[in-house]
Order: structure tokens, then sequence, then C-alpha cells
């Protein structure tokens, strides 16, 4: 069987196993190398120290397997829109990544993947295969745009003629030659609509992301405190962002996938921002055990939903801002306390004022004393309803 035999039926194998798209890339040095480690001494990686390790591997993935990696086999999964597919109501799931709304991609995805993996290794016996979903050291958009999935984009996303920038990708590296497919020409052109529309600023100039900019990396990576000149910036957003990508005249209309574990599921889909911020460590494993929003961890997505409702100021968010002020977890406390700063009134003043007078943690007080700060003095109707005060 010659390379492009082979070619043609792995690819096959992998459209069988529900992938949309499949390109064959032939494993050399990263076309984008330099690139890559010029963003990460400019720090444009912000706090993800694990994309410093195994550089080396990223640069040259035909040394990720021990016989020397010779073509990899990439896949596309549609994960936007999706057949059926309904926008979400409510004030949550409109503010989340639309690839985070149903079951975890890798659980998705792997599983397809490692039956890829064990179909070649079958055929082609002595020759390894194995397959990763952005979890090992492959500079991923670099090898798959090799492999003709998409052209590179401006925003850093892959872009394709006719899945735009909706889809996940994937890839199986072998120990075998295997016809690679042509690259896709560039779909930008002129356009800098992604560019202009970042509410963060985190795309600088074309193909550079800032991830200390970005809101995905703040609301998913980052584990910490969000720093208060950023928070309102973060527009709102819960899990993720897709503003670069709704802008994008390729996503216009792209081809539907049909990936029903990628849909919102009805029990999720209840859970708005409110639910979000009270929700405990039972409730967390119960609705969110299988899907990505499982990856900033129980308080940084309450610390999320404190900063999303802040950044609305919407007074009815009030109550739950109150209670969380209560609530054992720092974190969640600081950022509910800014959040009622953010929205102010007579309430939010009687909550932080209760609150600063047991708050022993001192990152929290000073949340608490700038909330209060920012919020206008009591009203005369809220004077009056004190009594009148008692003069010497």
């Amino acid at each position: 069987m010659d390379p492009r035999q082979r070619a043609r039926l792995v690819k096959g194998w992998a459209l069988e196993l529900g992938f949309d798209r499949a390109g064959v890339a032939a494993l050399a040095p990263a076309a984008h190398g330099e690139s890559f480690v010029r963003w990460l001494e400019r720090g444009d990686h912000a706090g993800m120290g694990w994309l410093e390790r195994r550089v080396e591997l990223r640069l040259d993935p035909g040394k990720l397997l021990d016989g020397g990696a010779r073509s990899a086999v990439c896949v596309a999964l549609q994960y936007h829109p999706l057949q059926g597919e309904e926008e979400p109501a409510g004030d949550l799931w409109p503010r989340v990544a639309r690839y985070a709304r149903g079951r975890d991609y890798h659980d998705v995805m792997e599983r397809r993947l490692r039956e890829l993996a064990r179909r070649i290794e079958e055929a082609f016996p002595g020759r390894r295969a194995r397959g990763w979903v952005d979890t090992g050291p492959v500079l991923e958009r670099d090898l798959a745009a090799a492999a003709g999935l998409g052209a590179p984009a401006k925003n850093t996303h892959l872009l394709h003629p006719d899945g735009g920038s909706w889809f996940l990708l994937g890839e199986v590296l072998m120990e075998l030659d295997l016809e690679p497919d042509a690259p896709v020409a560039d779909l930008c052109g002129s356009c800098t609509r992604c560019l202009e529309a970042c509410p963060t600023g985190a795309l600088p100039e074309p193909y550079r992301l800032d991830s200390r900019r970005c809101i995905s990396y703040w609301t998913i990576e980052h584990r910490g405190w969000i720093p208060e000149s950023l928070r309102a910036e973060l527009d709102g957003w819960v899990f993720g962002c897709d503003v670069c990508q709704e802008v994008c005249p390729w996503n216009a209309e792209p081809e539907p996938g049909d990936h029903a574990e990628l849909r919102l599921p009805p029990e999720r889909a209840e859970l708005d921002l409110v639910g979000l911020l009270a929700l405990d460590r039972a409730g967390w494993l119960r609705r969110l055990r299988v899907s990505p929003l499982k990856r900033p961890k129980l308080a940084g997505l309450r610390r999320n939903a404190a900063v999303a409702m802040g950044a609305r100021r919407d007074p009815r968010y009030g109550p739950a801002l109150a209670a969380a002020l209560a609530d054992p977890e720092p974190l969640v406390r600081g950022h509910a306390a800014w959040a009622l700063g953010r929205i102010g009134g007579n309430a939010a003043r009687r909550a932080l004022t209760a609150a600063r007078g047991v708050e022993a943690d001192p990152r929290v007080a000073a949340e608490i004393a700038a909330a209060l700060a920012r919020i206008d003095p009591p009203s005369r109707e809220e004077e009056g309803a004190r009594g009148p005060r008692l003069t010497p």
C-alpha cells in the first residue's frame, strides 16, 4: 500500500468515527516554532507555565514517538452550530464559550482518537500510533494547518471555508508515511474585525494573542484573584469568550455538526448566575462533573459568577452577592464585595458595612473597603430611616 492509499484509508477511518474533517501532515520541525518561542519570551502565555515545558518536543513533533513519528492525521470536530441547536436563554449560558456547553470535548474526542490509533496499529503491525487532544506537547494549530484543516487566522484560531473556526482539534501521530494534504490558503485578507472587537485588547496585532489580557485565560486558567482593572472588561463572560469568533465573516453560516454530546443538556440549562454563585460542591459534582466548566474549579467558577454580576451592575443580583459575603471561600467573598460596590445603593452599602465588621481576611477586607468607597453616601431616605442623630 503506497502513502496515498494509506492516507485515504486512515482519513476514512477518522470520518467513520465521527470526526467532521480529517487531513494528513508530514512531520517536520514546526513551521511557526520561532514565533512560539518569541511568544513565550514575551510572557504572552501569562501564568500557563506548563507551556514552557518540553518545548523541544513542541518544536519537533517527530520526537514524540520512540521510533520517530513520521505523519499525523489531524481531525476537526464541529461544535457550533449543532444540528437542532437553539441558543440558550438566561444570563449564564450566552456568556459561556460555546464549546463548553455540553460534555467535556476531551472525553468525546479521546475515545475516538484511541480507536483510530488502535486501527492504525492493527493495520500496520510494528508501527506505533498515539493520539492527543490539547493535552500533549503538540502545537496543534500549526500541525492542523499543515494538514489542510484550516488557515491561521488573525485571532490565532484556524479558519476553514466550510467550518469557520467553530471546531475542536485532535491528532494521531504515527510511525508511518502518509501522503500529506495541501494547506488552506489565507482567508483573513485585510479583515481586522477580530482585533477591533476584542473587549480587552488581547489581540494587539495580527496572529498574536496576549493571554495576560485574554478573557478565556482569566476565566478558565487563572486560579486566583482577578485584577480589579480587568474585572469589568471581562464583559460578563463566565467561562471563556467567543467575541473574536462571533465577528468573523467566515463564521456567519458554517456547516453544522451533528454531535449530541456537545449540546447543552436540559438539566444544566436551568443553571443561572445566581445558582452558579450559590453552587456547593455536591451540586458542582452533580451538574458539571463531565463538563469543561470543571476546569477553573468550584471557587473559580463562583468567582467568575460574582464578577459577571458586577460587570452587569444589575441590582437584582444584590441579595445573592450579599449572601456570598459570608462564604467560606475568601476568593468568592472578595469578588462579591467588588460586585456589590459596582452595583451600589443602600442595600449594598449595608451588606458591605456589616461584612466589614466581621471580615478577618486582609485581602477581602481591602476589597470591602474599596467597594464601600465606590458607593455614594447614604441617601436622605436612608438617613431618615435610621432616626434622628443625637447631638451633645
